[in-house]
């Protein structure tokens, strides 16, 4: 049975799993489905998933579309290596806790981040006040410290000295600003290394093929944009500065 994932890689759980699954030799047939050109409103992939979002797995009938059921799918059924998701019940917490926490506590507001620097000025003209980008980045920096001193501490990796499945989570998320060329990694040692190990891990070749989309997004033909995506991009515009 085919293994089918319908990814945008310019979503940071889509990443993680391209990444994750080509780093365990999975086999998969790979739909790329681009959200600003509105793919995921088709009536083609509403038929595979009715939350018209990505990322999605297929094998035949079964369908999964949430990236850490998807991620933790993919370890059992591929048997992958051990030290993604540890058997260890403590370590094993650690990462849910993390997994629990990044939705919240990372994706929300690096993903806010990207649009508000570069999406939502690239798409209506207009630059968020300057008062709305300070709270969205005194946000980023609030919350990367809170990454530092409660889930990464002095260690290596979440975990310990060997990466898991959170770091790849983590560091596909903290990778957004970074495509609205707002790098989140400078003036911070500590952080800035760890990225470099899970980058090394991942293997550079690997990593900078995942982000060339995120990290050439600025150069987007905004001119194809779907009318579905333009009518939410207004209404976070009109959320964000009201």
């Amino acid at each position: 049975m085919t293994l089918e994932l319908y990814l945008d890689l310019v979503s940071p759980p889509c990443r993680t799993i391209y990444i994750f699954a080509k780093m365990n030799n999975i086999h998969f047939n790979y739909f790329a489905i681009d959200v600003l050109k509105g793919h995921h409103h088709s009536k083609e992939f509403e038929a595979i998933s009715i939350l018209r979002k990505v990322p999605v797995l297929r094998e035949g009938s079964f369908i999964l579309a949430e990236s850490v059921a998807i991620l933790l799918y993919l370890t059992r059924k591929y048997s992958t290596s051990i030290y993604w998701y540890p058997p260890d019940m403590h370590i094993q917490g650690t990462i849910d806790e993390y997994m629990a926490w990044q939705h919240k506590g990372m994706h929300i507001i690096m993903q806010k981040t990207l649009w508000a620097k570069l999406l939502i000025p690239m798409i209506t003209g207009q630059e968020l006040p300057k008062e709305k980008m300070d709270d969205i980045l005194t946000e980023v920096q609030t919350n990367i410290q809170l990454f530092c001193d409660h889930f990464l501490k002095d260690k290596p990796f979440l975990t310990g000295k060997i990466i898991c499945l959170a770091d790849l989570m983590a560091a596909m998320e903290m990778m957004q600003p970074v495509g609205a060329n707002y790098n989140i990694f400078l003036g911070k040692p500590k952080l800035s290394a760890w990225r470099l190990r899970v980058e090394e891990t991942v293997g550079s070749r690997l990593f900078k093929e995942a982000h060339e989309k995120l990290l050439n997004l600025r150069k987007w033909d905004i001119s194809i944009l779907h009318p579905h995506v333009k009518e939410k991009i207004l209404s976070m515009l009109h959320n964000i500065t009201n």
